[in-house]
Parts: structure tokens; sequence; C-alpha cells
């Protein structure tokens, strides 16, 4: 009986660890199959998304590309490159001044007239004579109209207040005196400026002299860091050039004497029959004697540096002559390595020696021969 009741405890034991075992096979195999699916299905989400992004960046989209799809994506890659290429290439070029007056504007927006020239006036203290006839010649200001407007627009009972009328005149005359000359440059493409240095003695009343006419015509290049000088002319050229070309982007620069009167469209008319070459020099070409006698009018220290016979290399005349905008770039850019001599015209003419420079002898630039068909002439 003992060992009976003791088989049958054996065998409901081994059956009941059977039935756990069975139980936890089973638990284990649905866990099993449960993260097996699971790693399935994030394998299969993760094909798809990378089959999504494959298509995105392929642009296939669902259809298979064809091998004329491909050699059509292989040219225009092609292009883009040569594209990319020429944008460098143009990019260069604006940079050194070689860009066609005939560059559009992708903006869809009309763009303002370029610019055709920058004339600069050469003028000196105790000139003002000098610059009103030129105001009163060629160069637009709209002062003498203004003026007869303001006094008249004012009421007799008020012209004891000459004060305030004259204050009046010089508000109206600046309003319209910057009117004309935007008005020159808006329809001609034509910017003048008197061009003037300071004084030895910086504030003093040759500096307050220039800054009042500068109020009333508005029509000066003040160079701050110049002192005016007679022997400093060369450099007072160099640095308008500097000034102007990182002012105005225009095609050419013109640099006039004070004593010179000057038909604006001729000039401008001149100017455009060049506008094919990028490099060019024009004014009344010439190459006198250099002389050595420090009692002459015309002394240059530096006689020595122009060989036995002592003549000038080829420059134009310093009463008007026009660079292109490359080479007032050129000057812009080492300016501060630029040799001046005693003259200015001699200075601006050496600048160029030794580039690919087109010297075109102009004869309508010779402001003191009076020739038929002069653009300018000396007063």
């Amino acid at each position: 009986m003992h060992s009976r009741a003791s088989s049958n405890r054996l065998s409901s034991g081994s059956s009941f660890r059977s039935r756990v075992s069975t139980l936890l096979l089973s638990m284990f195999a649905t866990m099993a199959s449960l993260y097996v699916a699971g790693r399935l299905w994030q394998d299969a989400q993760n094909r798809v998304h990378l089959i999504e992004e494959l298509d995105k960046r392929t642009g296939q989209g669902q259809s298979a590309i064809s091998v004329d799809d491909t050699l059509k994506i292989i040219t225009c890659r092609e292009q883009h490159k040569k594209l990319t290429a020429l944008e460098m290439e143009l990019a260069k070029a604006r940079q050194k001044g070689f860009v066609s007056k005939y560059s559009s504007d992708g903006s869809g927006t009309h763009p303002k007239k370029k610019i055709l020239a920058v004339i600069g006036i050469i003028t000196r203290f105790g000139r003002k004579n000098n610059r009103e006839a030129i105001r009163k010649a060629w160069m637009p200001t709209g002062r003498i109209s203004i003026l007869f407007v303001c006094f008249n627009a004012i009421p007799s009972t008020v012209y004891g207040n000459m004060i305030n009328a004259t204050e009046l005149v010089l508000i109206e005359n600046l309003k319209h005196a910057g009117a004309a000359l935007e008005k020159l440059q808006d329809e001609k493409g034509i910017v003048v400026r008197f061009v003037i240095g300071r004084s030895t003695n910086p504030g003093d009343g040759l500096d307050r002299e220039i800054d009042n006419e500068n109020e009333q015509s508005n029509d000066f290049i003040i160079l701050t860091d110049h002192i005016e000088a007679t022997k400093e002319e060369p450099k007072k050229t160099k640095l308008f050039i500097t000034h102007a070309v990182e002012k105005w982007d225009a095609e050419f620069y013109a640099k006039v004497n004070d004593d010179i009167y000057v038909n604006i469209d001729a000039l401008g008319a001149s100017l455009s029959n060049h506008l094919d070459k990028p490099r060019v020099y024009i004014g009344c070409m010439k190459s006198g004697e250099v002389f050595s006698e420090q009692t002459h009018q015309w002394y240059e220290p530096e006689w020595w540096k122009f060989g036995d016979k002592k003549s000038y290399f080829r420059h134009a005349s310093g009463e008007l002559y026009a660079i292109s905008r490359a080479l007032a770039q050129f000057i812009a850019i080492n300016r501060s390595i630029l040799r001046t001599y005693a003259h200015d015209d001699v200075s601006a003419g050496s600048w160029f020696i030794g580039l690919d420079v087109n010297h075109v002898d102009e004869a309508k630039f010779c402001c003191s021969s009076w020739s038929s068909g002069a653009i300018c002439a000396a007063a």
C-alpha cells in the first residue's frame, strides 16, 4: 500500500512538471513568434521608407528609368557644369571690368540706366569764378531759374526780411541743383562733379568757403585725405579716379580742368564709339620735351629717367582725357604703388606703360587747337 501511494505521488509530480514545461515552452514560443514578427514588420517598414527616399532622390517614382532618360540626365548634368563654369568666368570678368553693356537683369525689373561716364572737374581754392562759369555754360544746376521763381514767389511785404528769403532760396536751390544733376545722370548716363581737396589748415576759411559752396550747389567731390597743393595734382587725379570707381560703376572715367568748356552730348557720343574696347585711353595724345632746368615752368625733377633725348612717352593732354572702367579699376587697386611725376597728364600716361592698352589719339579732345568738331574748348 505504501509503495503504491508513493508511486502515485511520483506519477502525479511528473505529470505536473511536464505540464509546466509545456506551458513555459508555449509561452517562450509565443514570445519568440511575436518578437520575430515585430522585427519582420519593422524591417518591412524600413525597406518601404528607404525605397520612398530612394525614389525621391533619384526621381524614379514608381516607374523604372529608361536608358534614354539616363542619357538625358547625364547630358543635363554636363550642361549644368558648363553653365557653372561660365558663371564663374563671368564673375571674374566683372571684377576685372570686362562686362558688356548689354548685360541683362534677371530680376524682371527695369534696371536703372547704366552710367556712361563720370567726369571729374579738377579745381582749386580761389577758382570759384571758373566753377560758376562752368555751371552756367555746360554743367546743369537749375540755379538761375530757381532764383527767379523763389524771389517772385515771396510777397513784397516779406522782402524786408532778406535773411529768410535767402534761406528759402538756398534750400530750393539745393534741391533743384541735385535734381538737375540726377536728371543728367538718368537721361544721358553722365555724372559731373568738381573735385577738390582740403586746406593745409583743416577747417580754415578756405575749407569753409568750399563747404558753403557745396551746400548751395551739391556738386563737389571733396577729397578729405588730400591736401591742396600744385605739386600734388597727380596724386589728386589718382584719388579722384579711386573715389569715382568706388562710388559709381561707369563705362568711362574722365578728367577735365576747370578752365575747359565741354559739349556733354558730343563727349557722350564720342565715348560711346569705344564701348567695345575694354582697356582704352582716349585723349589728345602728345609726347613733349622733358625739361631738366629747375627754373623752367615745366621742370621735371626726374628728367634723367626719360633717356638721353629727354622726351616724354605718349600720353594724353591733361585738359581732357577719358579711360575705360578696367583701367580705372587698375588705378584704384594699385594706387599705393603707382608712381607720380611732376605733371598729372604725364603721371596718368605712365600708369598704362607696359599694359595692354589701346591709346586713342582723338583730335576732338584737343581743347586748345580749336579744331572743327572739337568737343571741348579752353577758356
